[in-house]
């Protein structure tokens, strides 16, 4: 029997269409992470939640960082831009197996190119860059008080631009930024999940609002005098 094609060493016992035979260990572990799967792999479907609720759990406390990060540097509007992006990310990526972080990366760098006074559009734009583009447009129009504009918008998406892309990892065809995303808001966010997995209209994108921004860090406790906590 051949040994597993990624880490070289236990007996390759899954037919892997992506590498060839590999061992449930890295196959269950690694699987649309750092393992390019395709959709129709049998494995997939299965390991798929799995992956997810996963790396919802590495991507909370990064992602409450990062939104610390750019209220701090652009206050509510650069916030507001940032959730856009998730919210349009989550709503066209949640049913595709096929999603992959490049993807959000290129999205990004378009709308950032987009909104650049040099900007000169050039070849049409891959098929969720140019809804990401439309998503902000419609909202910006709509809300134009409450989100970043072309002055403050581009240092919000170069900050986004690194979150994902550190996230994603170096791993070609990489899902770990998907995953995380789509995890995280199923998992910690699940009626509001249920509420965008609904939504199938360009244009009509609804920001939840704070209850979908991250919960606070909870404050540390010291024991002493006055504490209730029980001791077992």
């Amino acid at each position: 029997m051949s040994a597993c094609a990624y880490c070289k060493h236990r007996k390759g016992k899954r037919p892997c269409p992506a590498l060839g035979v590999i061992c449930s260990v890295c196959c269950g572990e690694h699987r649309i992470v750092r393992v390019a799967c395709p959709p129709d792999c049998t494995y997939l479907g299965t390991g798929s939640e799995y992956q997810q609720k996963r790396l919802s759990e590495q991507f909370m406390p990064l992602r409450r960082e990062f939104y610390r990060e750019i209220g701090e540097a652009g206050g509510e509007k650069a916030v507001a831009l940032y959730n856009l992006i998730e919210v349009v990310t989550f709503s066209y990526f949640h049913g595709r197996r096929d999603g992959q972080d490049a993807e959000v990366v290129t999205a990004v760098q378009a709308l950032r190119r987009t909104l650049s006074p040099l900007h000169v559009p050039s070849a049409p734009m891959p098929v969720f860059a140019e809804h990401l583009k439309k998503e902000y447009e419609t909202f910006k129009k709509q809300n134009p008080q409450q989100i970043a504009d072309a002055s403050t918008a581009p240092d919000v998406l170069d900050r986004a631009l690194k979150f994902v892309s550190d996230f994603s990892g170096q791993d070609f065809q990489s899902q770990r930024y998907l995953s995380g995303l789509i995890g995280y808001v199923k998992a910690y966010h699940p009626d509001i999940a249920a509420h965008l997995t609904k939504q199938q209209q360009a244009g009509h994108i609804v920001l939840p609002g704070q209850s979908f921004m991250p919960p606070s860090a909870p404050e540390p406790h010291t024991h002493g005098p006055g504490c209730e906590h029980r001791h077992h």
